[in-house]
């Protein structure tokens, strides 16, 4: 296929996958379930970052932790008391353990108290850096500003190590695109969609390796670079719409 021939193709796919009755098993189906932004964003988060493994665990165990904050994510975030964390369920999933959870909770408390929430928090990220990866990277670094355990790192990228933070992109994917089809919510205001990296996982590149977008052959931070630059060609304001098309 030459250029306007893989485009063609992938824009059909947009259409036929990135519709809302398509995410019922995606783990964007989550934050689905919450109409208030500060909720729709930490339950996007928490379960983005939970998003490896098979789908169905993906989506109980998501489900069972947030009925556990009485679907008030944001609520449970600001107001938790130490009864409140020691009545929370043993939360275990794959490699995210309990304590895990608990320095989430803690650390997001953080950044809704201190540094005005993950969208403000994020933005500024990537307004003084210019550059979405390079703002995941100094996320990460006010994430990780409180007392916690060194294990607990390994569960937010850093794609200045070389990380193609499929979760984390994943993530920005849903906060920063509106595509008026019910599936991204579009809900930040001040992160073009046109500086998003796509969410590169083992499927999507090699869709993309097959139709000439990706000629690298690990999934890492450069593979990201080198997939985003030939979406961008492909539309230069909305690149990971192809997403869903390609995985």
């Amino acid at each position: 296929m030459n250029r306007n021939e893989v485009k063609n193709f992938l824009d059909e796919k947009v259409e036929l996958y990135n519709q809302k009755s398509f995410i019922t098993t995606d783990p964007i189906s989550i934050p689905h379930q919450f109409t208030q932004k500060e909720d729709i964003e930490i339950a996007g988060f928490i379960t983005a970052i939970i998003s490896w493994g098979q789908r169905t665990t993906i989506l109980n165990n998501a489900r069972r932790l947030f009925e556990s904050m009485e679907m008030a994510p944001h609520q449970f975030i600001l107001h938790h008391s130490d009864q409140d964390l020691k009545s929370l369920p043993n939360f275990v999933h794959r490699t995210f353990q309990h304590s895990d959870l608990l320095y989430f909770i803690e650390a997001l408390k953080n950044i809704y108290t201190r540094h005005g929430g993950l969208e403000e928090c994020i933005t500024k990220a990537y307004q003084s850096s210019g550059n979405i990866m390079k703002s995941i990277s100094l996320f990460k670094e006010i994430f990780f500003e409180l007392e916690h355990l060194p294990r607990t790192q390994k569960h937010l990228p850093s794609p200045d190590k070389g990380s193609a933070a499929k979760r984390f992109n994943m993530f920005l994917r849903w906060m920063v695109r509106k595509d008026n089809c019910g599936v991204d919510f579009g809900i930040w205001q001040n992160i073009p969609p046109s500086a998003l990296y796509p969410p590169l996982d083992v499927h999507s590149a090699r869709t993309a390796r097959k139709l000439g977008l990706l000629s690298r052959k690990q999934d890492d931070a450069e593979a990201v670079i080198e997939l985003r630059s030939n979406l961008l060609q492909l539309d230069a304001e909305d690149p990971v719409k192809y997403d869903f098309a390609l995985y």
